[in-house]
């Protein structure tokens, strides 16, 4: 999987795909529409950041490419990629348990704290793409 060049798009099916992991200089995209709702994606090697109509969505640290996010009404999933193992958090109900799988691997069960985030760290180095799943 490669980073994401135009640094924010739709897929087919209405998932988005965000970030450039390889960008040495922080860029960013404000105001682009997908769905009705306006996201603001900030990306470059050090950090992954994704806001929804000025809410939090997803950050990582270091930056990540993401491909095919796709939130539901019972958590997200999508396929990250990085040079560095990473440290990710996501946006999603506040003081909830979640399912969590990483690559493939049952992670157990995670409760977002009181403002609805909920950290994971992520092995990719080496590792190519990593699909995560999130699920109440």
């Amino acid at each position: 999987m490669s980073a994401v060049t135009e640094l924010i798009r739709v897929e087919e099916g209405g998932a988005i795909s965000f970030g450039d992991h390889t960008l040495a200089a922080k860029s960013k995209v404000e105001d682009f529409d997908a769905g009705g709702n306006l996201y603001k994606v900030k990306t470059f090697k050090e950090l992954t950041k994704l806001e929804r109509d000025g809410m939090f969505v997803y950050e990582s640290e270091p930056g990540t490419s993401v491909n095919n996010f796709e939130v539901k009404p019972d958590g997200v999933s999508f396929t990250v990629c990085g040079d560095e193992d990473a440290m990710i958090t996501i946006g999603l109900k506040e003081d909830c348990e979640y399912s969590v799988n990483v690559a493939g691997r049952d992670m157990g069960r995670i409760r977002t704290n009181l403002g609805g985030k909920l950290s994971i760290s992520v092995e990719l180095e080496g590792k190519g793409e990593i699909n995560v799943k999130v699920v109440e």
